[in-house]
């Protein structure tokens, strides 16, 4: 039997993808710097990355670490049966915002690189907060 995920599996789904293309963006940068031999070997010491290609492997790091607080979102979300309107909602905006996020680290924008992290991260916490209350 398959069931169609819900809105917030779907996104956290997407998210899992926009990872993996943030890492590959991230070393196609890297490669671009003449820094192939440090991206495939053993990365004993660090290399001094261009500002792009730094800035876009910050941005994978802090996806990481927001994404971690999504998943536990979604799980909560998931077990309890929380799943509305305004989970979906903020499930999408996370996603939106992670996905803005990118160039906005990757171009330096300032303060809106922040900002955007901030809707993706209240987004998540209201997830949660739906989720346990």
């Amino acid at each position: 039997m398959s069931v169609a995920p819900t809105p917030e599996l779907t996104a956290l789904g997407l998210a899992a993808i926009l990872q993996a293309g943030q890492i590959g963006l991230a070393a196609w940068s890297m490669n671009r710097d003449g820094l192939s031999k440090w991206n495939a070997g053993p990365r004993d010491s660090k290399p001094q990355f261009s500002d792009l290609t730094g800035r876009l492997r910050r941005a994978v790091d802090n996806h990481f670490e927001a994404l971690v607080f999504f998943i536990i979102a979604v799980v909560l979300v998931q077990f309890t049966g929380s799943n509305g309107t305004l989970t979906a909602a903020c499930a999408w905006a996370y996603l939106a915002a992670r996905v803005l996020y990118v160039p906005a680290y990757a171009l330096g924008w300032s303060p809106g690189r922040s900002i955007i992290f901030g809707v993706g991260f209240l987004a998540t916490m209201v997830m949660i907060l739906a989720a346990l209350f």
